[in-house]
């Protein structure tokens, strides 16, 4: 390979084609450590041009290549196997906000700009990128496209999907597709940019984005609300819609369990009730308005809620710091669960209606199959996905529960199955639910997929191992 190695050299800079293991190994490892790998080289283009002749060079040599971005994927989606014979493509170099448009309310963006990058190119604009996630100050637009990503103000905005207008991608053959257009109304034939935004990077290399963004609000309020159970929180949902419309940015959900866990594991954290609650909702409204005027909207919707039965308690945030306070409640679910231990995690999508319904049904499956299992149940009510986690007994040890592992995730994806959700929400399928697409997706639609990859990636050189089995 070392004729390989002297056109990447050649293509992006010797500095920027690592093929030392010292030098790799922050690229071979996800964030969850779940999943290591080994590469021919780490290779970090700097401009759209420079991956162009990186992916003209592999294609060539036949060399498959791993896309990365912030490398947050936890789905280990931006691993690289065992082999040794990928190289990964890093786009961290290519991070530039190339261009704002305020008046047509659009961002173009590398596809390596961090997305907090992007949020704050946009507030200096007086304007809003929406999207909102954990692990904002880390992960990429690229990333977020190739998994369209989805986070906490879906229910107002939209998923990754939604957000954007066009791309730029690279194919696997180093031809330079520019679908850079800032149209919100073109109907020239097929919608080329929704191939390539949640396919994992297994059709091509996202290189840029034309993105849509916002009017910034200048008011929020913002509230953390005690209910009894989901099917509560949905009627809670219900109410606040129609109360306050798409004023209503963010409606999250959390069990009894998940919160006790939180308090525990994160000793800053602090909920604004007496006692720990059945479970409780995190809503916030956002609007043009001034604060006074949205929080009062807030204080009438849960003070219906609480006449109709639906909430046991409430507390709007008086300042920004209780919000902030609040959010950090939601937050810390993540660092929670990890410090908790090892959880068999699923992020999961069913139809609005069926969420109650569904945690009902699976609580009690999981814990007939597996005694003393516990559900840590979190998510974006309003948009239909959970983060359906389950923890070990506490009798039993961590090896041994995972030893349960297959057979309680067959339990869930084959409830969502039969409730025609998603097994991947927001996380993407990556390596780690590949195995499982043939038993969630109808034959004929996981062959239309195939038959679309091998169209557009005939030497399946493009991030092997993820997103689709047999190609």
């Amino acid at each position: 390979m070392t004729e390989l190695i002297s056109r990447l050299q050649n293509a992006v800079g010797a500095a920027h084609v690592l093929d030392a293991v010292e030098d790799q190994a922050p690229y071979l490892r996800d964030w969850l450590g779940k999943y290591h790998g080994t590469a021919l080289a780490v290779v970090r283009p700097g401009s759209t041009a420079e991956v162009a002749a990186v992916m003209a060079a592999c294609a060539a040599a036949r060399v498959a290549v791993v896309p990365q971005g912030g490398h947050t994927s936890l789905s280990g989606g931006a691993t690289p196997d065992a082999s040794g014979q990928a190289i990964v493509l890093s786009l961290s170099r290519m991070n530039r906000i190339r261009k704002i448009d305020p008046i047509g309310q659009t961002v173009v963006v590398d596809a390596g700009a961090v997305l907090a990058k992007v949020q704050d190119a946009a507030r200096d604009a007086g304007l809003l990128f929406p999207l909102s996630l954990g692990s904002e100050g880390s992960c990429t637009v690229g990333g977020n496209l190739a998994a369209n990503a989805g986070g906490v103000a879906v229910l107002r905005y939209g998923v990754m999907r939604e957000l954007t207008l066009g791309l730029e991608v690279v194919l696997p053959d180093g031809r330079i597709w520019d679908g850079l257009r800032a149209l919100r109304k073109d109907n020239t034939g097929y919608a080329l940019r929704d191939l390539f935004i949640g396919s994992e990077g297994t059709l091509g290399i996202i290189t840029g984005a034309v993105l849509k963004l916002f009017a910034q609000p200048t008011a929020r309020a913002t509230a953390f609300v005690a209910v009894a159970d989901a099917a509560a929180a949905l009627k809670l949902l219900r109410l606040s819609r129609s109360h306050c419309g798409d004023r209503l940015t963010a409606f999250e959900f959390l069990t009894s369990a998940t919160l006790d866990m939180i308090l525990r594991q994160i000793p800053d954290t602090r909920l604004p009730f007496d006692a720990l609650p059945s479970a409780a909702v995190l809503i916030e409204l956002s609007d043009i308005s001034d604060e006074p005027t949205l929080a009062a909207r807030l204080e009438t919707t849960l003070a219906d809620a609480m006449a109709e039965g639906l909430v046991s308690d409430a507390v709007v945030a008086q300042d920004g710091t209780q919000a902030k306070a609040f959010w950090r409640v939601r937050e810390s679910v993540s660092e929670a669960l990890v410090r908790e231990g090892k959880a068999l995690k699923h992020d999961i999508a069913v139809p609005v209606a069926e969420i109650a319904d569904f945690v009902k049904v699976m609580d009690a499956a999981v814990d007939a199959a597996l005694p003393g299992i516990r559900p840590m149940v979190f998510g974006h009510l309003g948009d239909g996905n959970l983060h359906y986690n389950l923890m070990r007994p506490l009798a039993m040890t961590e090896d041994a529960f995972y030893g349960h592992g297959p057979r309680i995730t067959r339990l869930v994806h084959d409830e969502i199955t039969r409730r025609r959700g998603s097994i991947s929400a927001e996380h993407g399928i990556g390596q780690l639910r590949m195995s499982e697409m043939p038993l969630c997706k109808p034959p004929l639609e996981l062959e239309l997929m195939q038959q679309l990859k091998r169209t557009l990636d005939p030497h399946g050189l493009m991030n092997p191992g993820k997103l689709l089995p047999n190609v």
